[in-house]
This record gives structure tokens, C-alpha cells and sequence, in this order.
């Protein structure tokens, strides 16, 4: 007798479901029990609002913890950058599977780079984490370019470049890898020029806290390196009181073998990495002020050393007037 499907909640994107997919097949091998993905819809996925206006990337992630607090799905998998820092008691995170690559890509017309743009040039993204960063690199390089706030799935928002509304895009390495449509980006945004947002190319996989034997299949999945560095960069975000839809991007990596972390390598061609380094930067969205910050200490080994690590760089990050450049600040 086939044991009873384990069911994993997702949202319906189909992204969402490349994702979730990729997890429930992990999660079959670990436990020997088939996994049905449970289509469950959003207010992130229904509202043609701008993210912003509507509560940030934690639209995404009620229905589906609604659905594990009802018990009608056994466990759900997140992006990592749309969880809420605050986690709730009833639910547990169990799993960070290893991280995708981190960095925001470009798809723009003609397969030009960022900086081989035409002057004027309108790129369409609607996170002002994005626009902050890419401004500020246009106001200190002298490249002149309009930052147009979109919306919509990835066909939508690659549509705009294709039918000649905009000259390029931003997007997620880890998406459109998901999705099979790496091939597509015409450059790849270094770290150093815009930071992700925090926790982006990794995912989250929650359950109820009360699903012991469950929580222990899941932790197979988990990837200690990639689980302290979003732990690093989301106690950056907590500790700044900054939504998800807040203008701060935040990568903790591992110098100075940061180039094979950035292609979802952590261990770093086999080097014994013993100082992990977290980056920050809050700005306003015309990109005019900017607070850039880094820190690099020991890599973290438990999940309190890499929220003292976050804490301690946006405590500077304050200091440094981080708090006026965020617009609203979260509730």
C-alpha cells in the first residue's frame, strides 16, 4: 500500500511551480512518499497593484501560510525575499535548500549590456531596491536612464522589451534559471554595482511546528551555508525595520572567492572558507543618497551569530542616516 501523498502548498506562477516542483521531487527521494502540489492562490497574484502600495512581497506568502495553519497542505515552499522577517510561532522554516545564483540579471533589446544601453534608455522593474541601485550607478558613471516601475510574471514583464515598450528589464538569475530561460539574460548585474534583495536566488520551506517527524525529513533538504547567510541578510532587513518592497539589498558571501558564491557555488572551488561578509545598501529611489556598508567577520555557525552579524551592519547603517532613505517605514 502507497503511503499517503504528502501535499505542498505553492503559488500558481509558473515559477512558483518550477520551484515547488524541483522541492517536491527532493522531498519524494527523502521520504519515499510521492508529493502533490496544491495550487493555492494569492492576493500578490490577483492584485494589479504595484507591490509597494499593497504590503510588499509578503502578499505572497498569507494564503499559503493560511493554508498550512488550516492544515489543508502538510508543508509550502516560498522565495526566500517574499517571507516577512518575523516568523510565526506555529510554523517553522525547515528547510533553505542550497542558494541559486543570487545576482539581478538584465534582458534587454538587442542583447546589449547594461552599460552599452542607449542614453535615455527605459528599463522597466518594479522594485525600488533596483531602481535605487541602478541610479546611483547611472548618476556615478554619467550613463543616462529611466527607471519604469512594471509589474506582471516574466513573459509580461520580457514582453515589454520584445514589443519595443522598454529597452531592457530586470530580473532574477534564479527565476529565469528555474524556468529554463537563463539564456535569455543579456548581462549579468555584478554584485558590486546592485546588491539583491535579501535572501533572493534561495527558497524557504516551511511546516507546522508541531510536525516533528516532517521537520526532520525536510532538514535533509537544508543547506547549513545558505541558511546563515539569508539568516545574515533578513536580521539586516529586521533590524532596519524595512519591509520587503524597502529599497535595501543586502548579500552575504565569502571573500575573496566571492565569484563562485555568485555562480551558486558556496564552497568555492574546495577552499576552506572561514570569513563570511555581508554587504548592505539602502538608498532613495532616484538613487541621489546611498548608504553602502559592508562587514566580514567569521562565518556564522548558529542561527543568533549570523542575526548578531545583520544587526551589527545595519546598526551602522543607521548610524549613517540609513533610516531617512526608506520612505515608509514598516509596521
Amino acid at each position: 500500500m502507497t503511503e499517503k501523498a504528502l501535499r505542498l502548498g505553492t503559488r500558481r506562477s509558473r515559477l512558483a511551480m518550477a520551484q515547488s516542483g524541483q522541492v517536491a521531487d527532493a522531498v519524494s527521494q527523502v521520504t519515499g512518499r510521492p508529493v502533490e502540489l496544491v495550487e493555492i492562490t494569492t492576493y500578490g497574484d490577483t492584485s494589479r497593484e504595484h507591490l509597494a502600495q499593497i504590503g510588499g512581497t509578503g502578499v505572497f506568502v498569507t494564503a499559503l501560510r493560511d493554508a498550512l495553519l488550516r492544515g489543508e497542505v502538510d508543508f509550502a515552499v516560498h522565495s526566500l525575499k517574499d517571507l516577512p522577517t518575523s516568523q510565526p510561532e506555529e510554523l517553522v522554516l525547515a528547510a533553505v535548500p542550497v542558494r541559486e545564483d543570487p545576482r539581478d540579471v538584465i534582458v534587454a533589446r538587442d542583447a546589449l549590456k547594461f552599460t552599452d544601453l542607449p542614453r535615455g534608455a527605459r528599463i522597466g522593474t518594479g522594485s525600488p531596491r533596483r531602481m535605487a541601485q541602478l541610479n546611483a550607478y547611472a548618476r556615478a558613471h554619467g550613463l543616462d536612464i529611466e527607471t519604469v516601475p512594471i509589474r506582471g510574471n516574466v513573459d509580461t514583464r520580457i514582453g515589454y522589451v520584445r514589443d519595443g515598450g522598454l529597452d531592457a528589464v530586470v530580473l532574477a538569475a534564479a527565476g529565469l534559471n528555474r524556468i529554463g530561460r537563463g539564456e535569455e539574460v543579456t548581462d549579468f548585474l555584478s554584485v558590486d554595482t546592485v546588491l539583491p534583495a535579501p535572501g533572493q536566488g534561495a527558497l524557504a520551506v516551511e511546516c507546522p511546528a508541531d510536525r516533528a517527524e516532517l521537520i526532520a525529513a525536510l532538514a535533509e533538504l537544508d543547506d547549513p551555508f545558505t541558511r546563515v547567510a539569508v539568516t545574515a541578510e533578513r536580521s539586516l532587513l529586521a533590524a532596519l525595520e524595512a519591509g520587503c518592497s524597502a529599497p535595501v539589498g543586502a548579500l552575504a558571501d565569502l571573500p575573496p572567492y566571492a565569484a563562485p558564491f555568485e555562480r551558486g557555488n558556496p564552497h568555492a572551488d574546495g577552499q576552506i572558507v572561514k570569513e563570511m561578509r555581508l554587504r548592505g545598501v539602502v538608498g532613495t529611489t532616484d538613487g541621489s543618497r546611498m548608504v553602502q556598508l559592508s562587514t566580514t567577520g567569521p562565518v556564522p555557525e548558529t542561527h543568533d551569530q549570523a542575526t548578531t552579524l545583520g544587526r551589527h551592519l545595519a546598526a551602522e547603517m543607521l548610524a549613517q542616516g540609513a533610516a531617512g532613505l526608506m520612505g515608509e517605514r514598516a509596521q
